[in-house]
């Protein structure tokens, strides 16, 4: 076996990204409760809006990235794809969480309920528990190469429901309304800024928290590499 790179020391471009990251979402709480202006009907709870519309948009980046290198990996077994893949399912699963607990305290002061099966709501929780059930699928059923191909099926599956997620209002309707884009009833100046500058820091974020889990199973798959190459060097010896 070749040489693995197993050192822990983080790289000077993340640790930079990391503190821009940082000083972006603290300008972004700023902008959220001090610079976007109190809407008049929904009030302070109106400002869940501004991480809830980006933890959307960071979900699918990271569902995307998942997809897209557990493709990769079924066609070239890479064990850099590999780690990216359960880099992009765990960290989009925290976004998917961010959506469905934001989601039900905006619903319960817009529509009067907690929930209800509207059907972005219902199609967001579908892709939830498909990247749960890969999540899951790479916990516990250990590090062989067909639950890997498994799982990466599965990521491959699960990205098929972002585009119905992202569409489901125009198709269906449902409880959401449109706020932005065509038909929507648009913002206040002030709100879009605050609006963008937010996507800007989800972005930040979410390349962050990707770069760092993946970096880190990579490190874990060299670990274990070193591990087996030990135990196989260790039965030789008593052999």
């Amino acid at each position: 076996m070749g040489k693995r790179d197993v050192t822990t020391k983080p790289p000077i471009g993340w640790t930079i990204f990391a503190i821009l990251t940082a000083l972006t979402m603290f300008a972004d709480l700023w902008a959220i409760f001090f610079f976007a202006p109190v809407e008049l009907q929904m009030g302070i709870v109106q400002k869940i809006f501004y991480v809830h519309v980006p933890s959307a948009y960071a979900m699918y980046v990271a569902f995307i990235v998942s997809a897209v290198a557990s493709g990769i990996y079924l066609v070239k077994r890479s064990p850099r794809a590999d780690a990216w893949a359960v880099a992009g399912a765990e960290v989009g699963m925290i976004f998917c969480a961010m959506i469905l607990i934001s989601g039900p305290l905006w619903a319960r002061k817009a529509w009067g309920v907690w929930w209800t099966w509207d059907p972005r709501l219902t199609t967001t929780l579908l892709a939830g528990m498909i990247f749960a059930a890969y999540l899951a699928l790479r916990s516990s059923g250990g590090t062989g190469e067909v639950e890997k191909r498994f799982a990466a099926g599965l990521a491959v599956l699960g990205v098929l429901d972002l585009p119905i997620i992202h569409y489901s209002v125009q198709r269906w309707r449902g409880q959401h309304p449109t706020v932005i884009g065509k038909g929507g009833g648009g913002l206040h100046p002030d709100m879009t800024t605050t609006l963008l500058f937010s996507f800007l820091a989800f972005t930040f974020l979410v390349i962050l928290l990707l770069w760092t889990r993946a970096r880190l199973q990579s490190q874990l798959a060299a670990v274990q590499e070193v591990e087996l190459e030990a135990a196989h060097r260790g039965l030789l010896e008593d052999a």
